[in-house]
């Protein structure tokens, strides 16, 4: 890239991220003093970019009824079930996460290389008179060369999130698989703390009492993560954001 481009490239970050920093400094000047505020109750599904989970489906089944009989074939109790099985329905998801992994590795190689070519007596060089040592060297060729390289790495890493929300049935698949999606926010000051939970259930997983283990939910979607006063400081600024992004060195 010649270099007019790349100043040109640094000054269109650095003015996108004037621009950026200016709207959020507007925003936050206007929230001075005040408590950031909830997100609005809206459909998940109505929301920019959401689309409708499509998984591989199996050939549906006829349905089967048993004549003169009081059970109802696939039901999971006598009476009805409470459970959620339908768009709109409610069950709520058990977050419990405990993950630890500690990894360490090292690698450790080296090499060394000599490479040393000549010739000693050449034409006749002890029949010439003595400017032939001049002439004629002792070695054509030395290279010596040393590689080694040692690298080491480790990890060590520990979450822990438990915590109960509620969750949607915003689809169900053709399979009956439900598509679930809940959000929680809470205010403690002028810090909003959010939960997102969002994947596929099976209806046979779902407990009595409504409820659901994260650790059974396909393709789960967890996030959990704030904003506020707390949150604004312990994020480097857009201008640095940007510089970090564009300069190679």
């Amino acid at each position: 890239m010649k270099p007019y481009k790349v100043l040109r490239a640094i000054g269109l970050a650095l003015l996108t991220s004037s621009a950026l920093s200016s709207c959020a400094a507007i925003d936050r000047l206007k929230n001075i003093g005040e408590q950031p505020k909830l997100s609005a109750i809206d459909n998940p599904t109505a929301a920019p970019g959401y689309k409708p989970v499509q998984m591989p489906m199996p050939a549906a089944a006829p349905a089967s009824y048993n004549p003169n009989s009081l059970w109802r074939s696939g039901a999971r109790a006598f009476f009805k079930d409470q459970r959620a099985h339908q768009v709109g329905d409610i069950l709520t998801v058990q977050v419990n996460i405990t993950d630890k992994a500690i990894i360490a590795n090292e690698t450790q190689r080296s090499r060394t290389n000599t490479e040393d070519s000549g010739i000693t007596d050449f034409l006749g060089s002890k029949t010439i008179p003595n400017p032939a040592k001049a002439i004629l060297p002792g070695r054509i060729l030395t290279a010596d060369s040393t590689a080694s390289s040692d690298g080491k790495g480790s990890v060590n890493r520990s979450e822990a999130l438990q915590t109960n929300v509620a969750a949607v049935v915003t689809q169900v698949l053709p399979n009956g698989n439900l598509v679930v999606e809940g959000k929680q926010e809470i205010r403690v000051n002028f810090e909003v703390r959010e939960l997102v939970v969002a994947g596929i259930v099976r209806p046979e997983d779902i407990q009595s009492d409504n409820t659901i283990d994260s650790s059974k939910i396909a393709q789960a979607r967890i996030a959990y993560g704030g904003r506020g006063q707390i949150t604004d400081v312990q994020q480097p600024r857009y201008g640095q954001q940007v510089m970090d992004v564009i300069l190679p060195f």
